[in-house]
Formats: C-alpha cells, sequence, structure tokens
C-alpha cells in the first residue's frame, strides 16, 4: 500500500514525530478531567497552534489531538456517540496546519487504548473493540489523516483488535505499546513478545515501537529489545522528556532539551527510524532534537552502560526479555 509515510520511510534515515499533546494543551489551558478532543470543535485555533508548534520546531510528523476520541473514553463525557465525529476533525486541523507547510508533513490520527480490559480478565469483546477502533479511524482518514496511530497500548488483544479494525476501513497505521513496569507492559508483554505480535499480523503497521513509559533510558533499552529480534519493521521511539515529578500540584518532567537532543541521536543509533517525544515534550525539545539529528554523525547502537551514562539508570535491573539487564535507578519513578 503506497502511503505518505511509507514512501517517506524509504528516502529518509529516520523522521523526527512530535511531543506531548496533553502537556501542550494543559498550558493553554485545559483543565485536569477535561476531554481534549472537545477542543477540535470549541478551541480549534489552539489545536492548530498545537500542530504547528511541532512542525515549527520541525517535525515531519504530528499525532492529531484524538487520543481519547473513542465511544468508550467519550462515554465518560456523555459523548460517546462523538466519536466519528470529534476524529474527523481534529483530523482536519491537522490536514489544515500539514498544508500549509512548505514541507511535507504527515498526519498520523493519534488512537488511544479503549480504557477498559479485553481478554479472559476483562468484560471488553473483541467485537466491541473493533467497533469502537473502527468508528475513530475511519474518521480520522475521513478528516484527510495520512495514517492512524495507535499509541500506549498495553495489551496484546487490543493491539490485534486495532490492526483489524484499521483493515476494515483500508487505513495504513502505525502502532506502539507502554512498557512501563519492569521492562514490560501493564499486561506484561516484553519487547521480544512484541515482535513476535507484529510479525504475526496479517495486515502488518508500516512501523512499530513504544512510548511513553517511565523514562528515556528504558525506552532506549526497550528499542534495542526490538532490534536484537531481527525485525525489519521500522522502529518508533518515543519517549517521555525525562522523569515526571510532581510540584507545586502539578506534573512535571525533568528533561532538558540538551538531554532529549542526546536521547534522539542514541534513539536512532539503537535502530528507531521514527523518533519522537510523549509526555512533557515541548517544541523546545523537538527543536534540540532535531538539531542533534541532523548535525551528529550515526554511531554504533550505545550499550547499556553508554545509556544510563547518558540518560541515567533503568527502573528495573531487567526489561523482561532476560539478558537486557543493566544498572536501576535507586528510587522507581512511575509517570503521572
Amino acid at each position: 500500500m503506497s502511503n505518505a509515510l511509507s514512501r517517506a520511510l524509504e528516502t529518509r534515515e529516520w523522521l523526527l514525530a512530535d511531543g506531548a499533546t496533553g502537556t501542550n494543551l494543559f498550558n493553554m489551558g485545559l483543565q485536569s478531567g477535561d476531554a481534549p478532543e472537545f477542543w477540535n470543535e470549541t478551541e480549534q485555533d489552539k489545536i492548530r497552534a498545537l500542530y504547528r508548534g511541532a512542525v515549527d520546531a520541525g517535525s515531519d510528523l504530528f499525532l492529531t489531538n484524538s487520543f481519547g476520541a473513542n465511544a468508550s473514553r467519550l462515554k465518560l463525557h456523555n459523548a460517546g456517540h462523538r466519536a466519528y465525529e470529534l476524529s474527523k476533525l481534529a483530523a482536519e486541523l491537522g490536514r489544515e496546519v500539514a498544508d500549509a507547510s512548505d514541507r511535507d508533513i504527515i498526519v498520523a490520527g493519534s488512537v488511544g487504548p479503549t480504557g477498559e480490559i479485553m481478554g479472559e480478565a476483562g468484560s471488553l469483546s473483541h467485537e466491541s473493540a473493533v467497533e469502537m477502533f473502527e468508528e475513530t479511524a475511519k474518521g480520522l482518514m475521513d478528516g484527510g489523516a495520512d495514517v492512524v496511530w495507535v499509541e500506549t497500548i498495553s495489551a496484546p488483544e487490543e493491539f490485534l483488535a486495532a490492526a483489524e479494525a484499521f483493515a476494515n476501513v483500508n487505513a495504513p497505521w502505525c502502532g506502539t505499546m507502554s512498557f512501563d513496569t519492569a521492562g514490560r507492559t501493564m499486561m506484561g508483554m516484553t519487547s521480544a513478545q512484541m515482535v513476535q505480535l507484529v510479525d504475526g499480523i496479517a495486515n502488518a503497521p508500516i512501523a512499530f515501537g513504544a512510548n511513553c513509559g517511565v523514562g528515556a533510558s528504558d525506552l532506549l533499552r526497550t528499542v534495542k529489545g526490538f532490534v536484537a529480534q531481527g525485525t525489519e519493521t521500522p522502529i518508533i521511539a518515543k519517549g517521555n522528556a525525562g522523569i515526571p515529578k510532581y510540584v507545586d500540584g502539578h506534573i512535571h518532567y525533568d528533561g532538558t532539551p540538551e538531554l532529549m537532543g542526546e536521547y534522539a541521536v542514541l534513539a536512532r543509533n539503537a535502530g528507531a527510524k521514527i523518533i519522537g517525544g510523549c509526555c512533557g515534550t515541548m517544541p523546545n525539545h523537538l527543536k534540540a532534537m532535531r538539531a542533534a539529528l541532523e548535525n551528529t554523525p550515526k554511531g554504533d547502537s550505545p550499550t547499556l552502560e553508554q545509556i544510563t551514562e547518558k540518560m541515567g539508570g533503568f527502573s528495573s535491573e531487567s526489561d523482561g526479555t532476560g539478558d537486557n539487564t543493566g544498572p536501576a535507578r535507586r528510587k522507581t519513578r512511575r509517570r503521572g
């Protein structure tokens, strides 16, 4: 399937993705507990500014403000019936910003988890999950997204449901999981198991990888775990800007632009081809990441020791694969 992202990956050594959505919107006035997706209708200039901030900082692609635009999450705001509409608006605003740029910019339609549990431990059926993901994906594609991008997934069942839904609407896609519990996802997936999962999907993603988690060091170790499996699918690295700290009633991330620039280079050298930030990552971080990637020659894949020297210790001794061990931080901090 020919699409803008696949074509870009064929000709580029790396692509810079965007940074945080929530962090930037909170800085614009979004209140805790409010649904960001409503701003696609009521605060369109701020959503354009969110997207434009990433583009102006040098991002080659950005994710739309549609992370929670599925029937299950929107139901919490009495808007479960608006998933398609709000997803479409998110992508339309993104398409407008991308098309106004003098560079080729890829609009990736963000698709977050349903917020419900699948499998034997949960109550959400495969069929219902597929239906929800399909509704969101259709809205994003109808709004002009180039690809859909499911992110922050923990369960393989939910990843597979998303893949099926995207096939149903002929949407090219990417997918990332969040590895935040001793190198595993919340539901126990390791980096090696994710590669096996991706390699077995009939409707394969254009790229896959990791986002969010507990810090850049852990995410880089996860990237090395993907590469160790010999996968040929492009890898995504979208790490948080440092470690979250609770200060004066708010969550702040301690990663500096310089630190994120080093993270970007390490991620590229480790084998990631699409590199961006997640929570806490602002346009100033993205500018530093772009400059570092452009001005630093590609080097060998960093060792675990080199990662900890530059980024700090891991949150756990092992990432769950059995061989990726390294010095842990003295105190594990969970993301906020």
